[in-house]
């Protein structure tokens, strides 16, 4: 398990499949992005967080914030996901889970008793020279798309 990269240290690179090849976050440079990690496709909570991240697209875009979503899960399974939805957000597949690692959210959880891994809800704000700006851990997820938003708006 790797420790969490913390505000101003350089965010770790990564490549990963997505629905219409792979994105480089270097590919990204020059650009504010936003990645969330999140646990699971078309669970109660990640549909809200992605649904209020892809409601607020238009407003990123105008900050000049790229938004990438990533889980654990498979290519199709993202694309099932955006269709079930109207996602328009880039959706990233870690199935090695080495990004998650990179980022320090691959960690142990615990649910009545019974610990696993997972991944914990966490959002980072990397600036466009490649820097993470601000970091939100276990992410509430009302509100939490607004109050992203207004960070990269900020910066």
């Amino acid at each position: 398990m790797t420790s969490m990269p913390a505000v101003g240290d350089l965010a770790p690179a990564f490549e990963l499949p997505a629905a219409l090849g792979k994105v480089a976050l270097k590919a990204l440079a020059g650009k504010k992005v936003v990645v969330y990690f999140y646990p699971k496709d078309d669970t109660s909570g990640c549909t809200k967080e992605a649904i209020d991240f892809n409601g607020l697209r238009a407003r990123f875009s105008k900050a000049n914030t790229e938004i990438l979503g990533i889980s654990a899960d498979s290519p199709a399974s993202h694309e099932k996901f955006r269709a079930k939805h109207d996602l328009k957000l880039t959706l990233l597949a870690d199935e090695t889970r080495a990004t998650l690692e990179a980022y320090g959210v691959w960690v142990e959880k615990s649910m009545y008793g019974r610990k696993y891994m997972g991944i914990e809800r966490t959002t980072f704000l990397i600036d466009p020279k490649g820097k993470i700006a601000q970091v939100w851990h276990k992410v509430k997820v009302p509100g939490h798309a607004d109050e992203v938003l207004k960070a990269a708006q900020a910066l």
